[in-house]
């Protein structure tokens, strides 16, 4: 844990902790946006595909049905525990965006599902193009959760306190490292996707720990998190009473080619 804590953003640590939650609940990734990258990356048998900032491996599984040949990166010893009990098949390497364990020219294809906004952007697609064959493309996607919900709203505000200065996937400050013509890689494309979370009481609040910088909070304070997240879904008339809820998101797909 350690090196991790040394070669990325001190707040990715809280991942280590949560590893466990995460895998529980978080959202997977609709088949229309996976099928997609499939096809804009050219994801396929006989192709070789590195999913980097792999967590605990929910996108590598839903690359399984294009039959690229997968392998994962992540840089927190907690991830990869869970990554290897769901995903037994695929290996898993310890190792950042700015630093891949993999030689030149690996890959035909590299992904990131909810990971690039903690990357140093610059230095991350230099790494990338390396181990990327001429031609090959970058994908990266995000869960992005459609606020239109009361509940969801207010559960984004209690997070909101305690963010700070830490990476936040709705930025999109990474955007300018694409447009700088003396890049690795050529024009960003985009493409959106509706998706929806369903999940009980348990799942939001377990969905809302998992988030790094609550995860890295003394467990007193997680205990208040959770009973505020639990206060929310009590009261809030959208959401009172009931057994299952569903969360909408907007599953957001990026994707350019190494020049």
């Amino acid at each position: 844990m350690a090196g991790a804590r040394s070669r990325t953003h001190p707040d990715v640590r809280g991942f280590d902790r949560a590893a466990a939650m995460y895998e529980r609940a978080r959202p997977g990734y609709p088949p229309a946006a996976v099928r997609h990258l499939g096809r804009v990356l050219r994801l396929a048998p006989g192709r070789t595909v590195v999913d980097l900032g792999s967590g605990t491996g929910k996108f590598t599984r839903a690359l399984a049905p294009l039959g690229a040949a997968r392998i994962a990166i992540e840089p927190t010893a907690g991830m990869r525990r869970e990554f290897r009990r769901a995903v037994p098949d695929v290996p898993v390497l310890d190792g950042t965006a700015e630093a891949i364990p993999l030689p030149d020219g690996f890959a035909d294809a590299v992904v990131c599902a909810q990971a690039f906004h903690w990357f140093r952007p610059r230095r991350a697609l230099g790494e990338i193009a390396r181990v990327l064959r001429p031609g090959g493309g970058l994908g990266l996607v995000w869960n992005t959760r459609d606020e239109g919900l009361p509940w969801s709203r207010r559960i984004s505000r209690i997070v909101a306190r305690y963010r700070g200065r830490s990476p936040k996937s709705r930025s999109r400050r990474w955007r300018p490292a694409f447009r700088d013509p003396a890049g690795p890689f050529g024009p960003l494309h985009a493409a959106r996707f509706a998706h929806v979370q369903r999940g009980t009481v348990a799942t939001f609040v377990e969905r809302t720990l998992s988030v790094s910088v609550i995860a890295n909070l003394p467990a007193r304070e997680r205990r208040a998190v959770a009973a505020e997240v639990r206060a929310v879904l009590r009261d809030d008339p959208s959401a009172r009473g009931r057994r299952s809820l569903d969360l909408p998101y907007a599953t957001e797909v990026y994707w350019s080619y190494r020049r």
